[in-house]
């Protein structure tokens, strides 16, 4: 009997102190949020959510039995003095608590972010325990932040998804930008120079038309989101854009490259030859000598011939060491004008000082108070790529060589 009653003391005391569902969430009363928009205004922040419709998602554009269209996404916004401010203005529209466990994209105004800055916006949204700090951010180029979260796109009925995965997949075949997370951010923004980059996204057509229904029942939608540029931060602040080739070689030297193209002139034909990189591999060095740094840079790439205009005998060994040669000078031609272009802006967006940091950190308490000064912008870097062709497709020899027999 002594047992029974204890046995049955404990269950009551573990029935008491079980939490059960103390902090239960219903659904219906969330707004799901996939992405925020910060813009700047006169006294604070405008900030632009953009909401899920849970119902619209699942079955695309909705409107059965001579119904009103619906989107999958409903467009909410409010303004205050800081982030925290707006967030809670928001309430007085909003009939659900805003829910950010799944915001996966934040969007900032280029305004914003030249004249203000994004370090206390990151702040903000670190210390939020509720929001992701795997979240990526944007700014917005030549657009506003409202205008990109307010665009519906096809095919992704999401548009935060469009934009992640336009990053993803433009990093991943072309290497001209980057897709980085606020963590990331927030870790560049602490490197020794304090500078960092941010993929950048804009609006290319109507903004009013981008926001409407009728964008999506057009084959070729007029107004839509592209990614566009690098945008280079110091101390938080945006000072610069980098395009085309200087973007490339930026992302190249950070080690993020997974895929790209690179063209070579063959035979007197411009970019007659079209390689395709399938791996790479980029280190970075730095040594001191008699108080001067000095960076090694070092990329290996291998890849595919991908297109000829022209005929080649990629049989001979001669020839493909040839074509390795012409690619390894357009590559480090390509790197060596990024470098030249931070070191213009004097922004250490590579992070060789953290290099320095790193292997040399008694001589990098003496060089760092006039790194950026001084030290960076004639700073010797040496750059070393090694090229190599592995494939060449389904073929050898060009059906081009035959077609220049029987001419």
């Amino acid at each position: 009997m002594k047992r029974k009653g204890a046995f049955l003391l404990l269950l009551m005391t573990m029935v008491v102190l079980l939490s059960s569902c103390w902090s239960k969430k219903e659904l219906t009363d969330l707004a799901i949020v996939s992405a925020v928009g910060i813009d700047k205004t006169k006294d604070g922040y405008h900030l632009t959510f953009q909401i899920i419709n849970p119902g619209n998602v699942a079955g695309g554009i909705q409107g059965g039995g001579g119904g009103s269209l619906s989107p999958p996404i409903t467009i909410y916004s409010a303004s205050g003095d800081n982030l925290v401010e707006a967030s809670r203005r928001a309430s007085g529209t909003i009939s659900r608590r805003l829910y950010y466990a799944h915001a996966n994209l934040v969007v900032i105004d280029e305004k914003l972010a030249r004249e203000d800055g994004i370090i206390p916006l990151i702040d903000a949204f670190d210390r939020d325990p509720e929001f992701r700090n795997t979240s990526t951010i944007v700014i917005a180029n030549h657009s506003t932040a409202a205008d990109l979260v307010k665009t519906l796109t096809p095919v992704d009925k999401i548009p935060a998804n469009k934009v992640l995965k336009t990053l993803e997949f433009t990093q991943r075949k072309w290497g001209e930008t980057v897709k980085l997370t606020l963590q990331e951010v927030m870790k560049g923004l602490q490197s020794p120079g304090e500078e960092t980059i941010v993929a950048g996204f804009r609006l290319v057509g109507n903004h009013q038309k981008a926001q409407k229904l009728e964008n999506l029942q057009e084959s070729a939608p007029e107004s839509t989101l592209r990614a566009s540029g690098i945008a280079v931060l110091r101390k938080g602040k945006l000072i610069d854009w980098l395009y085309g080739g200087t973007a490339r070689g930026t992302v190249w030297i950070l080690d993020e490259i997974q895929g790209t193209d690179i063209n070579i002139d063959w035979a007197g034909k411009k970019e007659a030859i079209a390689y395709q990189t399938v791996r790479q591999k980029t280190s970075v060095s730095a040594q001191v000598k008699n108080g001067e740094p000095r960076i090694s840079i070092h990329t290996r790439v291998e890849g595919d011939i991908g297109e000829m205009e022209v005929p080649v005998n990629i049989t001979n060994p001669k020839v493909i060491r040839k074509i390795e040669l012409s690619l390894r000078k357009e590559i480090k031609k390509e790197l060596e004008k990024a470098i030249k272009h931070a070191q213009k802006e004097k922004a250490d967006i590579f992070g060789f000082g953290e290099v320095i940091h790193r292997s040399r950190p008694n001589e990098w308490k003496k060089i760092k108070p006039r790194w950026s000064d001084v030290y960076f912008p004639k700073l010797n870097v040496d750059v070393t790529v090694e090229a190599y062709v592995r494939r060449s497709g389904l073929r050898n020899k060009s059906y081009l060589s035959g077609v220049k027999e029987n001419q």
